[in-house]
């Protein structure tokens, strides 16, 4: 039963995440709230160890949370699971593109998709935001010792250094990586 509903609910992230990888986190954050295969920590582990792998964020979110649900078999169930919508669509849309790519119809529906999928990665930003920085789970848990300073510190840097300096991510997931490991375990090398 659990591949089952590893499939069904993959294929659904598949069908219904536009935008890339990360438009696929409300998606994961609503399954493990619904059937508690891995916590929301786990997760954020899982979209942290899927941005520095090669290949797609999206896909490698579900390799491992697939992996974490049920094993060798959860990992492949939830990565064919999450690509063969888009596999179909694709046929299907590449066939159908150059006959509509004029409808008024079709333009309309692609513009409004952008801001949906805007405010999707917005609100995946925020909520990984609170979890790693501010550390608490509702608005009613706030207060003002709940904040990692050297995590938001780390944060204010990285955001001025990639809105100045425009660099690949992955350079500053890496920086992000080091300075957290040297932040984490910096008390051993004193």
């Amino acid at each position: 039963m659990t591949f089952l509903l590893l499939c069904f609910e993959f294929a659904k992230i598949g069908l219904f995440s536009f935008g890339g990888g990360y438009a696929t986190l409300p998606f994961l954050y609503h399954m493990s709230e619904v059937y508690g295969w891995f916590s929301s920590k786990e997760l954020s582990q899982m979209l942290a160890v899927s941005s520095i792998t090669p290949g797609p964020v999206g896909l490698n979110v579900a390799t491992f949370a697939g992996f974490k649900t049920a094993g060798i078999l959860g990992s492949f169930c939830a990565t064919m699971s999450i690509m063969l919508p888009s596999f179909f669509f694709v046929l299907l849309v590449s066939k159908m593109l150059k006959k509509f790519k004029d409808s008024p119809v079709l333009n309309s529906i692609m513009y409004t998709l952008r801001p949906v999928c805007a405010a999707m990665l917005a609100a995946v930003a925020f909520r990984l935001f609170l979890e790693s920085v501010v550390k608490f789970n509702n608005f009613s848990d706030f207060v003002f010792n709940n904040v990692d300073f050297k995590a938001f510190l780390l944060f204010v840097i990285l955001l001025i250094f990639s809105l100045k300096i425009k660099k690949d991510p992955l350079i500053y997931l890496a920086f992000g990586a080091i300075a957290g490991i040297l932040l984490h375990f910096g008390h051993l090398f004193a």
